[in-house]
C-alpha cells in the first residue's frame, strides 16, 4: 500500500491542472483499492457547497453540475463530522440523499473520508462498491492516509489553477493566506528571486532576445560535456569498469535530442533558458519517479543532477543585473537577508516567503526596516507569478495575486492610514517615554544594518538592546577579517555614542547560516548554534571581542552580550577569552576599558538559573523569540505549527517575571530584545513585571512610546496580577485589549505582534 500511495502521489504532483490531477487520484484509487467508482466533491470556497468534482464509476456528464450543501448527504456528514463514514447499507443511513442521474443507486458500500487542508475540510474523497459490506480496517486507513496526504497536493493545485486562470481571464482574481510577517500593506509588482541551481525554484519568464537564450543554453551543455569528460578521465583509474560507465549514461542523457530539443522549443516559444530547462526536467524527472521499476526511477537522480549541472551554468552567465521594478515587492520559496540585499532600498516595498514564520530571521529584519512582509505562504504558485500585480497585507498574512479594483482602492485606503498614523506618532520623538506618573521606561532599539542607525536616533533610541553582528557574516562570502569587523563596529558605536551599544558574539546556527560555513544537523535549532559555535572555535570568537573593544577605543559605551547560554560553564568560559583579549590588547597598547559583559536567557535551563547567571555578569537580557519556541517546543520557522507560537503564553510570561526576579535579586538590570518588546500592548505588562528596558526595531519606538506615555505605572500591576491568573494566551489577548482601549490606544492594536 505505501508503494502506491507514494506512485498515486506522485503522479498527481506531476499534473498539470487541477482537473487533471483529481482525475488521476479517482482512477489510480479505484484502481488500488479494486472499487467500482471513486469519488471527489471540493468544497466551493464562497458557497461552501461540496461539488463533484471527479469520479470513476459514475455519470461523468455530471461532473462540476452536482453540489451538495454541508447538510446534505453523507458526503455532507464526512465533511462536518471531518471523519470517515464506513457503512454497508448506505441508503439506509439517515443521511442518505439520492442523487437522481449519477448512477449511485446501485451501491450500497460507501466509504468517505475528508480532505483537509491547515484545519479546512476543503472536500471529501469516496469510494463505492455494489456489494452490500462493511470496508476493513485497512482500507479505511489507507483512505485516510490517501487523502491526509492529497490535501496540501489539491490546495496547491488549486492555486497554481487560480494563477493560471488569473493569467488568462481578464479581471481574475486570487488570494492566498501566509503568516503576518511585517505589519504594514505593500502594492506592487513580484521579482521572484531563487536560489542558485534549484530546478524546482526557476520562475516562468519571458525572454527579450531568444537568439541569445538559445546560445546560452547551447554554451551550457558544452560546458557540462566537458566537465563530465574531464571527471571521467580523472576517475578512470579510480574506479571499477561499471561504475566508470556512469560518466557514458550522463554522456548519452546530455546527447538525448528529445530533452534538448523540448528546451529548444520552449525558448523558441519565448520562454527564457532556465525557465525552459526548469519545466523540461522536472517533467522528465516526475516521470522516471512515476515508473514502477527501480532501475528507471533511480534515473530521476542522474536528470536532477544533469538538469542542475546546465542550471548552474547558465546563470552563471546570466551577468545581468536584475531590473527591479520600481515597487517591488520580493518573492521566493525562502527568502534570506543576502536576496532582501540585493534589491535597492528606495524600491522595496514588500515581501513574501513561501516558507518560513514571522519570527524567521528575515521576517525580524523585514521588521526592523519597515518592509510588509508575509511569510508561510505555503501554496503560493509562486515560480508563476513574475512582474504579477501584488497586495501584501502585513496585518493578515493575505497575498492578493491581481486585485480588483475595489481590494485595489481598499488596501491604498489602509495605507494612507498607516502612513497619517506614523505621521501623528512622529510628535512624540523627543517626548521622554515615561508614564504618566512619572515612571520611566527606557527604550532601546535593535540592530543590524548601518540604515538602522540614522531611523532609529530619529525616532528616539536611548540606546542598542542588541546589535546582531552575523548580518555583516551574512551579506559575505568568507569570515570578515578583524579590522574589516573593527571598522563595521567602530561605524554602529560612533553613530551611536555616548549612548550604550550592546553587541551580540556571533550568533549562527538555527535559522542563520553562513553559505561558507555550512551547519548540517538533523535539528538545528537544538544543535550547534550561538555560544557554542564560537567556544568550539574560539578564533572566531577572540577575534570578533578583540575588533569589539579595539573599535571601543576612546568611546567606552560598548557592551558584550553571549547568546545562546545554556549553563554557567559557558558563561565562565566564553568570560575568561574576553578577559584574554582585553589583556592582549592592553599589553598591545589600546587605550580600552573591559566594557560590560551579559548574557541571553533565551532557553529554558538559563531561566532556572538565572540567578546564577546574573552573579557572574552585568546584565541579562531575554531573548523573547527563541525562549518561547524552546518553552513551547515550537520551531517558529515551521508554518505547520506556527498558530501554536504565542508569546502571550502563561508559561511565557511566568518564565518572563522569574527572569526579572532573578537579576533583580543579585542587584542587576533586566532588559528584553525579543519581538515581545516591541509590542506595544505587552509594554504594559513587561514594565509592571519590572524590566528595565525594552528593545525593539525602530518602527516599534515611537508606538511603544505611545503606549507608554498614555498609561499610568500604578495601575498596571493590577493588569499584571490579572493576567498571571488567567490560563490561555487568548484569556491573555482580552485583557491586553481591553486595558489598551481604557488608555485610548485601540488605534495600535492591529499593529501589535502579539495579535491583540
Amino acid at each position: 500500500m505505501l508503494e502506491a500511495l507514494r506512485s498515486i502521489v506522485q503522479a498527481v504532483n506531476a499534473a498539470g491542472d487541477l482537473q487533471s490531477a483529481l482525475d488521476i487520484i479517482v482512477s489510480r484509487i479505484a484502481e488500488v483499492m479494486d472499487t467500482e467508482v471513486c469519488t471527489v466533491y471540493l468544497r466551493d470556497p464562497d458557497t461552501k457547497r461540496l461539488i463533484f468534482m471527479a469520479n470513476q464509476g459514475l455519470n461523468p456528464e455530471l461532473i462540476g453540475k452536482v453540489s451538495l450543501g454541508p447538510d446534505e448527504g453523507l458526503v455532507g456528514l464526512v465533511a462536518r463530522r471531518e471523519e470517515p463514514v464506513n457503512l454497508d447499507h448506505a441508503e439506509k443511513h439517515p443521511n442518505f440523499l439520492f442523487l437522481p442521474g449519477i448512477g449511485e443507486e446501485h451501491y450500497h458500500s460507501f466509504l468517505g473520508a475528508p480532505i483537509i487542508h491547515q484545519r479546512s475540510v476543503m472536500g471529501v474523497l469516496v469510494v463505492q462498491q455494489k456489494d452490500s459490506r462493511r470496508f476493513d480496517e485497512d482500507e479505511e486507513a489507507f483512505l485516510v492516509t490517501m487523502s491526509a496526504q492529497l490535501a496540501g497536493v489539491i490546495a496547491h493545485a488549486r492555486a497554481t489553477g487560480s494563477i493560471n486562470t488569473a493569467q488568462n481571464t481578464v479581471g481574475a482574481t486570487a488570494s492566498f493566506k501566509g503568516i503576518a510577517g511585517a505589519t504594514g500593506v505593500a502594492i506592487g509588482q513580484a521579482a521572484v528571486v531563487v536560489p542558485m541551481a534549484e530546478l524546482h525554484s526557476v520562475p516562468r519568464r519571458q525572454c527579450d532576445d531568444v537568439a541569445a537564450e538559445l546560445g546560452a543554453f547551447t554554451a551550457a551543455l558544452d560546458a557540462v560535456r566537458s566537465d563530465i569528460r574531464a571527471l571521467s578521465d580523472k576517475l578512470l583509474t579510480q574506479l571499477p569498469a561499471d561504475e566508470h560507465a556512469l560518466f557514458d549514461v550522463y554522456l548519452r542523457i546530455m546527447d538525448d535530442g528529445a530533452w534538448v530539443a523540448e528546451v529548444v522549443a520552449k525558448i523558441e516559444g519565448g520562454e527564457w533558458a532556465q525557465g525552459a530547462l526548469s519545466q523540461v526536467m522536472s517533467s522528465h524527472i516526475r516521470a522516471f519517479e512515476m515508473m514502477e521499476d527501480t532501475y528507471f526511477k533511480e534515473r530521476a537522480t542522474d536528470i536532477k543532477d544533469l538538469g542542475r549541472r546546465v542550471l548552474s551554468y547558465l546563470q552563471a552567465n546570466d551577468i545581468e543585473p536584475p531590473d527591479y521594478p520600481e515597487r517591488t515587492i520580493l518573492v521566493g520559496e525562502e527568502l534570506t537577508a543576502s536576496m532582501l540585499g540585493e534589491v535597492p532600498r528606495e524600491k522595496l516595498v514588500g515581501m513574501v516567503s513561501v516558507r518560513g514564520s514571522s519570527n524567521s530571521h528575515v521576517a525580524i529584519l523585514a521588521r526592523a526596516m519597515g518592509i510588509p512582509t508575509v511569510m508561510g505562504a505555503s501554496d503560493l504558485p509562486y515560480t508563476q507569478i513574475e512582474n504579477a500585480n501584488l497586495i501584501v497585507d502585513g496585518y493578515s498574512g493575505y497575498v492578493h495575486y491581481n486585485p480588483t479594483p475595489e481590494v485595489y482602492e481598499h488596501f491604498r485606503s489602509v495605507s494612507e492610514e498607516d502612513h497619517a498614523l506614523n505621521q501623528g506618532l512622529e510628535a512624540l520623538r523627543d517626548l521622554p517615554s515615561e508614564t504618566l506618573d512619572g515612571h520611566r521606561m527606557p527604550l532601546w532599539v535593535n540592530t543590524g544594518l548601518m540604515a538602522d542607525v540614522a531611523r532609529s536616533l530619529d525616532r528616539g533610541a536611548e540606546g542598542v538592546g542588541l546589535y546582531r553582528t552575523e548580518i555583516p557574516f551574512l551579506l559575505r562570502e568568507r569570515f570578515p577579517s578583524e579590522e574589516e569587523q573593527r571598522v563595521i563596529y567602530r561605524e554602529q558605536l560612533l553613530a551611536f555614542a555616548p549612548l550604550p551599544v550592546t553587541m551580540r558574539t556571533l550568533d549562527i546556527g538555527g535559522d542563520k547560516a553562513l553559505p561558507y560555513f555550512p551547519i548540517e544537523e538533523e535539528n538545528p535549532f537544538l544543535g550547534w548554534r550561538g555560544i557554542r559555535v564560537t567556544l568550539d572555535h574560539p578564533e572566531i570568537f577572540l577575534v570578533q571581542v578583540r575588533a569589539m573593544l579595539k573599535a571601543s577605543e576612546g568611546l567606552n559605551n560598548l557592551r558584550i552580550m553571549l547568546p545562546m547560554i545554556s549553563n554557567v560553564q559557558e558563561v565562565d568560559e566564553a568570560l575568561e577569552l574576553v578577559r584574554r583579549a582585553y589583556e592582549e590588547l592592553l599589553e598591545d597598547g589600546w587605550d580600552i576599558n573591559l566594557p560590560p559583559i551579559g548574557v541571553m536567557v533565551e532557553v529554558p535551563a538559563a531561566v532556572y538559573q538565572a540567578r546564577q547567571l546574573a552573579r557572574r555578569v552585568d546584565f541579562l537580557s531575554v531573548g523573547s523569540n527563541d525562549l518561547t519556541q524552546y518553552l513551547l517546543a515550537v520551531d517558529r520557522n515551521n508554518t505547520r505549527v506556527a498558530d501554536l507560537y504565542h508569546a502571550y503564553h502563561p508559561a511565557v510570561l511566568n518564565s518572563l517575571q522569574q527572569v526579572v526576579d532573578a537579576a533583580h535579586a543579585e542587584g542587576k538590570p533586566v532588559g528584553i530584545c525579543g519581538e515581545l518588546a516591541g509590542d506595544p500592548a505587552a509594554a504594559l505588562i513587561l514594565m509592571a513585571m519590572g524590566y528595565d528596558m525594552l528593545s525593539m526595531n525602530d518602527n516599534s519606538l515611537l508606538r511603544v512610546k505611545a503606549v507608554i506615555r498614555s498609561c499610568r505605572f500604578e495601575d498596571l500591576q493590577s493588569l499584571l496580577d490579572g493576567v498571571m491568573l488567567v490560563d490561555t494566551a487568548d484569556e491573555v489577548k482580552a485583557q491586553l485589549r481591553k486595558a489598551m482601549i481604557n488608555i485610548g490606544m485601540e488605534r495600535l492594536l492591529q499593529q501589535t505582534s502579539g495579535g491583540v
